[in-house]
């Protein structure tokens, strides 16, 4: 019969610290941790406060940055040599409690982490909106990356030149959407930090990327309609190498699934020595989400694209104190 690790602080703080140090859109940190002495298992649940009604209506990106942060939860765990239990979705009766994680160990030898790197890339991991050198990267390297989307249960699609040029066509479609309802454009700078501030949320304007010269990639514009915050255009990476990441299902449970292997991504990249940013503007329209599927892929329900490379270091965003309420 298998022991239960006790909930105490010792065990906890590391875990929700890992957790917290999750991609989340705009940075909402959109999620609650709440441990239940009674059943010893940890609670993820969602954070309706910090909702997108018009960028994230269905609460699909929500759940990717839970997803995320459940990820970094589980490799937080097996670094202690706990054996995380995960449910996910475990009561109908609650549509807010996404997760329970039950820890029970210890680990046996043959479930260490193959990777020992990926735990250290948590605190490295951060979103950078600057140019990329544009070097590719190596093949061996990117199959890495999708092995890791497929062992959390999605697909990393990694198209050619003529499939990138469509996703970013995509992509800045949706951008020049975003930008023309001012309603929209609104909702995405209340997520914009001020200089100075001491916000635990939202972006600080020293982590906003400058606009491309030539509209390749195009990169969120949190500063339409604020010309004292606009940076000036740079020249960015000729040849952007993104991938598309997607599930065979469109379910509440395949859009955690899909956080936890975005984050999986994410991770084996920054071991690398990568540096990553997201895409996620096609993902908020439902015609141009679709229309960002390969060709051919029936089953292929779109999550995000990531964006990746070698570049400057992103920089931290704030983190907000771990809720476990």
């Amino acid at each position: 019969m298998r022991t239960r690790a006790p909930l105490d602080a010792a065990v906890v703080e590391p875990l929700l610290a890992a957790a917290v140090a999750a991609p989340s859109i705009h940075n909402t940190q959109p999620w609650r941790f709440r441990p239940d002495p009674g059943t010893q298992q940890l609670e993820v649940r969602s954070a309706p406060e910090r909702t997108l009604p018009l960028t994230d209506p269905l609460h699909r990106a929500q759940y990717l940055s839970v997803g995320a942060a459940l990820f970094n939860l589980r490799l937080a765990a097996v670094h202690q040599g706990l054996r995380p239990e995960v449910r996910l979705l475990p009561d109908p009766r609650e549509p807010g409690l996404l997760a329970t994680v039950r820890l029970s160990g210890p680990l046996g030898a043959g479930e260490q982490p193959s990777d020992p790197g990926l735990y250290e890339a948590i605190a490295r991991r951060h979103t950078s909106r600057m140019p990329f050198t544009g070097r590719p990267v190596p093949e061996p390297v990117v199959a890495e990356m999708a092995s890791a989307a497929y062992a959390a249960g999605a697909r990393l699609h990694l198209p050619d030149v003529a499939g990138t040029r469509r996703l970013l066509r995509l992509t800045a479609l949706a951008e020049t959407r975003n930008l023309a309802r001012p309603d929209r454009a609104a909702e995405t700078r209340t997520w914009i930090t001020a200089p100075g501030s001491d916000a635990s949320y939202g972006i600080p304007v020293t982590a906003l990327g400058p606009p491309s010269v030539t509209g390749r990639p195009p990169m969120r514009d949190f500063t339409a309609g604020l010309p004292a915050l606009r940076l000036p255009a740079r020249w960015f990476e000729r040849h952007v190498q993104v991938a598309l990441l997607w599930t065979p299902h469109d379910r509440r449970e395949d859009w955690l699934r899909a956080g936890e292997a975005l984050q999986y991504v994410l991770l084996t990249a920054t071991a690398h020595g990568l540096r990553t940013s997201l895409l996620h503007q096609a993902m908020e329209w439902p015609d141009l989400r679709a229309a960002t599927a390969p060709p051919r892929h029936k089953r292929c329900r779109p999550q995000i694209v990531i964006r990746y490379g070698y570049g400057p270091d992103g920089g931290p965003t704030p983190r907000a104190a771990v809720e476990t309420g």
